[in-house]
């Protein structure tokens, strides 16, 4: 019985971590333009797998996505490699960027910081 107790409490706690969280999906323009158009907040995150400032920034990221005050921000990942049209788009010419938009309308953006306060000042951008 114990057992059982301790399993729903994991359980539980999981859940109301996840809905407590952000969003991390990769990137489709129909669900960009459908999450703007409502007024969402959206961060792009254009990363390559090699980029070494990539690799450092994912983890402030996914940490900063999992905080309660960013449960509302959908962050969509955009492969650098894969995705040139897409990144012509929204003016990207380097992996390790981030553009925040509140709404439609973008309100930052960041090349090649890999500190937790600065990509933190961005993701707060779309929610303030």
């Amino acid at each position: 019985m114990k057992f059982v107790a301790t399993i729903l409490t994991i359980a539980f706690s999981s859940l109301a971590t996840l809905a407590m969280a952000g969003d991390i999906k990769p990137f489709s323009q129909q669900e960009f333009d459908q999450l703007t158009k409502a007024g969402q907040p959206v961060v792009l995150d254009i990363s390559a797998p090699w980029c070494p400032t990539c690799k450092a920034q994912k983890p402030i990221i996914d940490g900063l996505m999992q905080q309660p005050a960013y449960k509302d921000v959908t962050l969509l990942t955009i492969d650098f490699d894969n995705a040139k049209p897409t990144l012509n788009k929204f003016r990207v010419a380097m992996q390790s960027t981030l553009v925040a938009f509140k709404g439609e309308k973008e309100v930052g953006r960041s090349v090649g910081d890999t500190t937790a306060a600065g990509l933190e000042a961005l993701i707060k951008k779309t929610v303030n």
